[in-house]
């Protein structure tokens, strides 16, 4: 089984928020490694080590060599908690693997020859509607990304999930359910449309004070509309 990337760790046995607290601030992350039909094992982690290892794409969507002390485990990633305002992970979750038990892992998709697509040489735009995939294979069938080749797509057409070339022994377990979703699509590019002044617009601005009178023209009608009234209640008053 290939392996990418070797990850030290140790097994901690306090747990809680407590606990997690104290590991973070001596610069650890608190980690669970499950899966492989064994109880889930609580860990830590260097976090200054975690951090160089998730800036690299590869690692996202490769086998593991997770070493505790002399023992080795393969693993995969499966979910990284970051902390919401602060360059720091908070927690992971790790998955053993077996060579004879498929796994599923997202792995991401490398976009190729869009410079020579006959839609965007017409001008059209292209848009990357999903940048991964989730895959299900042996361990020894993981590829590290699937390539997606944009040199036959015109406008107005998209590649979806079924037209993805994966190696043998790798499927895509939304095909499976019926899911065929759009991968990537080239479009005719949306101009901004700038709305240029009308010429009675023009008009009114180059003379600031043509629309006073406009504006006080209700203030009159409104005066004159309450004369009436005022001398019908004055020969009231009379009466």
């Amino acid at each position: 089984m290939k392996t990418a990337f070797e990850l030290n760790a140790e097994f901690r046995d306090a747990q809680g928020k407590g606990a997690s607290r104290r590991l973070r601030h001596a610069n650890k992350v608190p980690a669970i490694l499950y899966g492989g039909h064994r109880e889930p094992r609580a860990l830590a982690l260097d976090h200054t080590r975690l951090m160089l290892m998730l800036d690299n794409e590869r690692f996202y969507s490769t086998i593991i060599n997770l070493r505790v002390g002399d023992v080795t485990q393969a693993a995969i990633l499966k979910d990284v908690q970051r902390h919401p305002a602060k360059n720091a992970v908070l927690h992971v979750d790790l998955q053993r693997v077996l060579e004879n038990e498929k796994i599923r892992i997202s792995i991401p998709l490398h976009f190729k020859n869009d410079a020579v697509a006959p839609g965007v040489k017409k001008g059209g735009v292209v848009s990357h509607l999903r940048n991964e995939v989730e895959v299900s294979c042996l361990p020894k069938d993981l590829p590290e990304y699937v390539d997606v080749d944009l040199s036959g797509l015109d406008i107005n057409q998209m590649l979806y999930l079924a037209d993805l070339k994966v190696p043998e022994g790798v499927e895509i377990p939304e095909l499976s359910h019926g899911r065929n979703s759009p991968v990537v699509s080239v479009h005719h590019a949306r101009a901004e449309e700038v709305e240029a002044p009308t010429a009675e617009a023009g008009a009114v601005a180059a003379a600031p004070g043509a629309a006073a009178p406009a504006a006080a023209a209700p203030a009159a009608d409104a005066k004159a509309a309450a004369k009436p009234a005022a001398e019908a209640k004055g020969k009231e008053a009379k009466k």
